[in-house]
């Protein structure tokens, strides 16, 4: 699969059987193709490289850089300019013109902004929340800033959702790519459980700044104000639904709204459930130093060993099961 477009297409994988034939179909114009498989358990390099893409094997070793930086920075790239794509995305015709015609022109920014435009029950909406990501960028001018994210136990080897430093300006591209998974809704539900852990965890620490340093302008501004703001799961479903439209595309418009006001309050109840443990623990060794002192004497006549002055306090102690189920 070699094309005359300059520009080398990264797809990363795992797992990816039911979604990365369809990817791959239409990725032929371009100078190349490279599959970044994490050990997939099926058949997802076997279809790649029957496609005609280059497999690479990944696997993380836990630290940093994680898969989309260590990818900019692999010597198997032969462009400057990358195209990254998720395996149940799908480029355009028109995507694929747009960006043949930007690099027969010589692009005037560092990097693109692409819509993504998402297929709900086999629909694709025209309405609704759009999707914007930074996935047209010359690798030498952009970077994947560090997040502070190695302590969050179900995080992965992929960077999470937020955009990359990019030096220079940046542009947009008026085609999207159609975001269209194959798999069936329980993979849509495990991957954003995962998401809203990670999301929430980065809140709850300090670390939520970290989502934003990639923004710029009023979608920074923008993105700081909502992550402050009570109601949020209410206010993504109306912003999807109502103020975009969403109601127009039907069921699978409100199955979308629905979705991201889901996703809102899983994160949101999952920073607070983080920040409430905390507090629990803080108050409970507070208690149990509280009861030391006043035992003191008694203390004192005892030959229990140090270790047993937070089991013989009696301060009723929590567990990690009394919260929220």
């Amino acid at each position: 699969m070699s094309g005359t477009i300059p520009v080398t297409v990264i797809v990363m994988t795992r797992n990816e059987a039911a979604n990365i034939a369809r990817c791959l179909a239409p990725l032929a114009p371009f100078a190349q193709v490279l599959v970044v498989d994490s050990h997939s358990e099926d058949e997802t390099p076997a279809i790649a490289a029957a496609r005609g893409a280059e497999v690479l094997s990944f696997r993380w070793n836990g630290m940093y850089p994680k898969k989309k930086q260590w990818c900019l920075s692999h010597p198997s790239i032969r462009q400057d300019w990358v195209l990254f794509i998720d395996a149940d995305e799908r480029i355009t015709p028109e995507l694929v013109a747009e960006i043949g015609l930007l690099m027969q022109s010589g692009p005037s920014h560092n990097a693109y902004f692409v819509d993504s435009r998402p297929v709900w029950l086999g629909r694709l909406l025209r309405h609704g929340t759009p999707y914007r990501k930074i996935a047209l960028l010359h690798r030498r001018r952009a970077r994947f800033p560090i997040c502070p994210d190695l302590h969050v136990s179900r995080m992965w080897e992929v960077e999470g959702h937020y955009q990359p430093m990019v030096d220079g300006t940046l542009g947009q591209l008026s085609s999207p790519l159609i975001h269209a998974d194959a798999k069936p809704p329980a993979d849509w539900f495990d991957r954003h459980n995962r998401y809203s852990d990670w999301e929430a965890a980065l809140a709850d620490g300090g670390g939520a700044a970290a989502l934003l340093a990639g923004e710029r302008g009023l979608r920074y501004l923008a993105k700081r104000l909502v992550a402050r703001l009570p109601g949020r799961p209410l206010l993504a479903f109306l912003h999807a639904y109502l103020w975009h439209l969403g109601f127009l595309d039907g069921k699978a418009g409100l199955h979308h709204a629905l979705s991201r006001a889901f996703y809102y309050w899983s994160i949101d109840l999952k920073r607070d459930w983080l920040a409430a443990t905390a507090a629990t623990r803080q108050s409970d060794i507070s208690g149990a130093l509280l009861s030391d002192v006043a035992d003191q004497p008694a203390l004192a006549l005892s030959s229990r060993s140090p270790a047993s002055v937070f089991t013989s306090s009696k301060v009723r102690r929590r567990t990690d099961s009394s919260g929220i189920r």
